[in-house]
Parts: C-alpha cells; sequence; structure tokens
C-alpha cells in the first residue's frame, strides 16, 4: 500500500506590527477607540483623518511613549503591550521621525546619524557613511544642524532612524515643515530607502494627497476609529460615506427622494438601490465629473450615455488653479451651488449661461441626514 508523503507547510509569518482593540481615554472620553490595524514587513500604512481623529495619539502608543487603557500591541507577533505590561520604547526596535526633525544642535551629522549605534565602532562608522551615501549627504559628516537647510536635516533625521535597522517606523507628519518645492523629491527618496530596508511604516498626515502618493494601504480615521481601509484606489473610489468623500476632494450634493430604487433629479433619475422607499438620498459627485455640455442639448464632443440630463446653471465665479478652472455655479433649482473642474484655462464671465450633465458611473449615493 502505498504510503503519503506528509510536507512540511511552513507557517505564514506574523504581522510585522499587529494592533488589537487599542483605546485610549482621555477625560472619560475615547481618543482611540478599538482600534485594530496589521502591517507587513515593508508594506507603508497611513493613518488618515482630521485633526483631533486620535492618529498621533496611536502612533504614541505604538511607539510606547504612552499607555493605552485596552488592547495589545505585536511586533513579528511577540508582545510588547497590553494592559499589564508595556515595553518602553529602546526595547520595542521601533523608529521615530517627527515635523521638527529633532536633531541634536551639538552634534555633528555624523554625530546625529549614529547617536542610536552601539557596539562595534567601526561598523557604526560604517553604517554612518552608508546611510548618508543613500541619502545624497556623503560628505557631509563634519557639519552641524544649523549649517544645513530644512531638506538636507530631513534627511538627517531620516538616516538616524533608520540607523539601528528598525523594524517599523513611525512617521508623524515628518514633512509638514517643508516647502512644496522640496517636498515631492524628498518623499520619494524617503519612501525609496524605507522599502530597500523591508521596514514597516506607518505614516500619520492629514493630507490626502500625501497619503495617496505615498501609502500602500490607507486608514480613514474619524473620532477615535477607524471608518475606512484600503488601497487608495479604492478608498478614493468607494468612500463609505459624503465625509470620506469629501476628505480627499471638494463634492458637490444633490438632494433626492428614492422611490422605487430611482431619485428623479435635474439631472434625470439616478439609480438608488438599496434605499428605502421614501429616504431620503444625497447624490454626491466631484467636481471634475460635473461636465459642460457647450452645445446646449446635450450631444458635446464625446458624449456618453452615463451624461444624463443636462440642467442649466448661471456662473458665479471662476478662478484658475494652474492644471485646471474651477467654475461655480448658481442653478436653476434648489440653492446649493455646483462647482465643475475643468481642465487647463476656462474663466467665464459671472451671469454667463451654461448647462451641465453629471457622469452617473462616477457618483456616489449615500443616505442623507435626517
Amino acid at each position: 500500500m502505498p504510503t503519503e508523503t506528509i510536507r512540511n507547510v511552513p507557517e505564514p509569518e506574523p504581522p510585522r506590527l499587529e494592533v488589537q482593540g487599542l483605546t485610549r481615554r482621555v477625560g472619560g472620553r475615547p481618543v482611540v477607540d478599538a482600534l485594530s490595524l496589521t502591517i507587513a514587513a515593508g508594506q507603508v500604512t497611513c493613518l488618515l483623518g482630521p485633526s483631533g481623529c486620535g492618529k498621533s495619539t496611536t502612533l504614541r502608543m505604538i511607539a510606547g511613549v504612552e499607555k493605552p487603557d485596552a488592547g495589545r500591541i505585536l511586533i513579528d507577533g511577540a508582545l510588547v503591550c497590553d494592559s499589564q505590561r508595556s515595553l518602553p520604547p529602546e526595547a520595542r526596535s521601533v523608529g521615530l521621525m517627527f515635523q521638527d526633525f529633532a536633531l541634536f544642535p551639538h552634534l555633528t551629522v555624523a554625530g546625529n546619524v549614529g547617536f542610536g549605534l552601539k557596539g562595534d565602532r567601526r561598523a557604526a562608522a560604517d553604517r554612518v557613511a552608508e546611510l548618508l551615501a543613500r541619502v545624497n549627504l556623503a560628505g557631509y559628516e563634519a557639519k552641524y544642524p544649523h549649517e544645513l537647510s530644512g531638506g538636507e536635516q530631513q534627511r538627517v533625521a531620516l538616516a538616524r532612524a533608520l540607523a539601528p535597522r528598525p523594524r517599523i517606523m513611525l512617521m508623524d507628519e515628518p514633512f509638514s515643515g517643508l516647502d512644496n518645492r522640496l517636498r515631492d523629491g524628498i518623499r520619494d527618496t524617503t519612501l525609496d530607502i524605507l522599502k530597500e530596508e523591508g521596514t514597516a511604516v506607518l505614516l500619520v498626515t492629514h493630507e490626502p494627497d500625501e497619503a495617496m502618493r505615498m501609502a500602500d494601504e490607507i486608514v480613514l480615521m474619524r473620532d477615535g476609529r477607524i471608518v475606512q481601509r484600503g488601497a487608495p484606489y479604492n478608498v478614493y473610489n468607494a468612500p463609505v460615506d459624503r465625509a470620506a468623500a469629501a476628505f480627499f476632494s471638494d463634492v458637490n450634493v444633490i438632494r433626492g427622494i428614492s422611490r422605487g430604487a430611482l431619485t428623479e433629479t435635474p439631472f434625470g433619475a439616478f439609480l438608488t438601490p438599496g434605499h428605502a422607499d421614501g429616504a431620503p438620498v444625497e447624490i454626491v459627485i466631484r467636481p471634475q465629473h460635473l461636465k459642460i455640455d457647450f452645445d446646449r442639448h446635450g450631444r458635446g464632443p464625446n458624449p456618453t450615455p452615463q451624461d444624463g440630463t443636462p440642467a442649466r446653471g448661471t456662473v458665479v465665479r471662476s478662478r484658475f488653479l494652474g492644471r485646471e478652472s474651477l467654475v461655480e455655479f448658481r442653478m436653476d433649482f434648489g440653492d446649493a451651488p455646483l462647482t465643475a473642474a475643468v481642465p487647463g484655462v476656462f474663466l467665464p464671465r459671472p451671469g454667463t449661461v451654461l448647462w451641465l450633465m453629471i457622469r452617473r458611473d462616477r457618483c456616489f449615493v449615500f443616505p442623507a441626514p435626517r
């Protein structure tokens, strides 16, 4: 009788960072409320949300500088914090980067980068030289922080945080102190190095553009809770509610009543399945998906079946923003203005009458607040 070969299947590796039910209360109010997430090695996860939603508090608890009231934190499957015990920050193999860089003014660049390194001096010097070369600061070893630009200081802070080879990098608004001219390039350099090191990254920001540019996964927070998480494309294109959609861009809102899974609007009927008969709904659309019908009859140069019925509006104001123009309309129906984004330069005078159409395939439908 043939014998079967039993193969040993290796168990999957645990996440680099795992947070389970993390909770922090201040004055009896939950600042972070039962938050759970996982981050794999080499993954960049962004905590995104408005000021005061609990992002930085979450980061401080993971770093070990603030103690949670409930929940657990595991790094590579090993428990580092629960309600009974908490490892100190230096025992967690976590790197930290903040907005102010926090460089030691009395130490040279080499002294700052090598500050957290222990053991063999030659190995430490080699690690410092390696990292300064990777952040394009070779030859800056003897300079002091006050001799560096803001962008150079940020790269020194990155090299210092990476020097001990942390398993997790925690970043709290690290690029907000840089001007726009430098920010994009330094973000890209930082991201490339962190990926090469295989470091799990948790980045806190309130800027959607930064989250979209850097993150493998966005965790959208509100009032201490996670309201949505996923890849940037999915979070942007499938928001869970109106507030989530509005966090990434301006939105237009048209209100109506769902009847028989349809809602009638001046732009025609919209499918609203899943909403009770007679329920108020909000149809949400971003300005770039509101189309101007220049021939007034819905037969523009590239008409599509999704464009629906044209509705008439009067230009209130228009602004040129570089890549696009924003045109605000007062519609013949209702009081709420609608804003269209038009690529390039388009600055019609106030009082100009134009017809608009809505891309049905680009709309979101949510229950209206009562």
